[in-house]
C-alpha cells in the first residue's frame, strides 16, 4: 500500500505543479477592465467615513498577526531548548504557507459567491473583480485568522513532527479545513442559515479558528503518539518541563494583547461602539480563566502553577471569542471561570488517556472553543445583532431566547468537531503512510534543531544529550 501511494504521489506531483503554474500564469494575465475599485476612490466617494473603518480593521489585523509571535513564545517556553529553533521555523512557515495558499484558493472557498450553502466559488488569486480595496481588506482580516488556526496545531504536535509534515498540514488547514468551515459560518453557508435562533453564530472565531485548530491538533497528537519519556512503564504521565517559563509568560501577554484586535476588530467597523463592550468582556474572561486555573491547581498540589495560570488565561480568551459581543460583563467572568476549570480538567483528562500535548493546545483551544460556542446559546442578552444593532438580535436561553440559539450552537459545534478532527486525522494518516511524519528516535532525543535545521537556538549552551 505504501509503495502504491508513493508511486501515485510521484506520478501526480509534476502534474499538480504544472496545473498550479498554469493557474498563476492565467490569473496574472491583465484584464482590460475591472468591475471593482482597486484605487479606493469610488469607495471613498460613496462613504467618506470608510477610512476610519479601514484603519480600524487593518490595525486590529496587525495585532492578530502579532499573535503569531505570541504562539511562538508560548510554545518555545513550554517545550525544551533543543527544539526551540524548530518551533520558530514552524510558527513562521505556517503563516508563509497560509498567505500564499489562502490568496490562491482559500479565500475563494471561504468568502466567494455561495454555492448551495457549501462552498465559495469566486475570488481565486484575488484577481479580476476581486482586485478591490474592500475585498483586499476582507482577505487580510481572514488571512490572519487562517494563520492563527494553522499555528494552534503546532503546540499539540511539538517536539516530534517532521518539518515537511508540518508544511503540508499547514497547506491543508489554510486551503481546505479552515476556509470551507469558515464559509459555512461567515461566508453565507448553511450553518449560518440554520432555522434556529439567528442561525449558528460565532462572533470572532471560538469555533472557526480555535476549535478547528484544536481538533486538528488532537488528530495530529493521536497519530504521532507521545514523546519519549512522557509516560512511564506503568502508563502514568511524567512531567517534561519546558525550558523557559519567562518565554511562555511573554507569549501569553502578547496573545492577550493581540486578542484586543482579534475580538473588537470583528465588528469590522470603528463606528460600532460595541467595541468597548467586546474589549471589556475579552479582558474579564482572560482574568477569570487565569484566576480559576491557578487556584484549582493550588488546591490539588499546594503549588502556584504559573504554567497552568497562563493556559487558564488563554482558555478564557478562547471561550469568550464567540460570545464577546453579545454578553454582559458578569457573563464574561462566568464564561472565563468555566474555561479555567475546563482547561485544568482537560490537561489531566488527555494525559490520563495517553495523549501527549506539550503546551495544552487541545485543552485550551479545542475544549474551550466548543464551550465558547455553547455559551452564546446561554448568555447572549439580545441587545446586539450579528455585527450591528440593526440586524437580527442574538438571544440565549438565560435571556428569554428559548432553546433555539442553543440548538444552533450545538449543531455548529458538533459539525466543527467532526470536520476538523476528521479531516485532520485523514491528513496526518495519509502523510504518515507515505513518508512517516515522526522524526527518528535518535533525532527526537537529540532535539529537532540540529537534525532538521542545522542551527540550535542557544549555541552557547547546546549539548547532544539534553533532556
Amino acid at each position: 500500500m505504501r509503495e502504491k501511494l508513493k508511486e501515485w504521489f510521484d506520478s501526480t506531483k509534476t502534474a499538480v505543479m504544472v496545473v498550479m503554474i498554469g493557474l498563476f500564469v492565467v490569473m496574472a494575465m491583465p484584464f482590460s477592465a475591472f468591475a471593482a475599485d482597486p484605487s479606493g476612490a469610488e469607495t471613498l466617494a460613496q462613504n467618506p467615513q470608510a477610512p476610519i473603518d479601514y484603519v480600524w480593521v487593518l490595525v486590529c489585523g496587525f495585532l492578530v498577526f502579532f499573535m503569531q509571535a505570541g504562539f511562538a513564545m508560548v510554545e518555545a517556553g513550554f517545550c525544551r531548548a533543543k527544539n526551540a529553533t524548530n518551533l520558530m521555523a514552524k510558527n513562521t512557515i505556517d503563516f508563509v504557507v497560509a498567505s500564499l495558499v489562502f490568496m490562491a484558493i482559500g479565500f475563494a472557498f471561504m468568502m466567494g459567491n455561495d454555492y448551495k450553502g457549501l462552498i465559495g466559488t469566486t475570488g481565486w488569486f484575488l484577481h479580476g473583480a476581486n482586485y478591490d480595496v474592500g475585498k483586499y481588506l476582507m482577505f487580510f482580516w481572514q488571512l490572519v485568522f487562517a494563520g492563527t488556526a494553522a499555528t494552534i496545531v503546532s503546540g499539540a504536535v511539538a517536539e516530534r513532527l517532521k518539518f515537511k509534515a508540518y508544511f503540508l498540514y499547514s497547506l491543508a488547514v489554510s486551503a481546505i479545513i479552515y476556509p470551507i468551515y469558515g464559509h459555512w459560518v461567515w461566508g453565507g453557508g448553511w450553518l449560518a442559515k440554520l432555522p434556529f435562533g439567528a442561525g449558528h453564530v460565532d462572533f470572532a472565531g471560538s469555533g472557526v479558528v480555535h476549535t478547528i485548530g484544536g481538533f486538528v491538533g488532537l488528530a495530529g497528537a493521536l497519530v504521532l503518539g507521545p514523546r519519549f519519556g512522557k509516560f512511564g512503564k506503568d502508563g502514568k504521565p511524567r512531567a517534561i518541563p519546558g525550558h523557559s517559563i519567562t518565554l511562555a509568560a511573554l507569549g501569553t501577554f502578547i496573545l492577550w494583547f493581540g486578542w484586543f484586535g482579534f475580538n473588537p476588530g470583528s465588528t469590522f467597523s470603528a463606528h460600532q461602539l460595541r467595541i468597548a463592550v467586546v474589549a471589556v468582556n475579552t479582558n474579564l474572561a482572560a482574568a477569570a480563566g487565569a484566576a480559576v486555573a491557578i487556584l484549582l491547581v493550588f488546591m490539588k498540589t499546594k503549588k502556584w502553577d504559573v504554567g497552568m495560570m497562563l493556559n487558564g488565561c488563554l482558555a478564557g480568551l478562547v471561550a469568550v471569542t464567540a460570545p464577546c459581543a453579545w454578553i454582559e460583563a458578569w457573563a464574561a467572568v462566568v464564561i472565563g471561570a468555566v474555561a479555567g476549570t475546563l482547561v485544568v480538567i482537560g490537561v489531566y483528562f488527555w494525559e490520563a488517556r495517553g495523549v501527549d500535548d506539550p503546551v495544552g493546545a487541545v485543552s485550551v483551544h479545542a475544549i474551550n472553543g466548543v464551550w465558547g460556542l455553547i455559551s452564546v446559546g446561554l448568555f447572549a442578552d439580545g441587545t446586539y445583532g450579528l455585527c450591528t444593532t440593526s440586524e437580527p438580535l442574538v438571544r440565549g436561553l438565560f435571556y428569554g431566547g428559548g432553546y433555539g440559539q442553543l440548538i444552533a450552537q450545538l449543531i455548529g459545534a458538533a459539525v466543527c468537531i467532526t470536520w476538523a478532527f476528521g479531516l485532520g486525522f485523514i491528513a496526518f494518516k495519509l502523510m504518515d503512510k507515505y513518508f512517516g511524519i515522526r522524526v527518528s528516535p535518535e533525532e527526537e532525543l537529540k532535539g529537532l534543531d540540529i537534525p532538521e535545521h542545522g542551527t540550535p537556538a542557544y549555541p552557547n549552551f547546546y549539548t547532544t544529550n539534553q533532556n
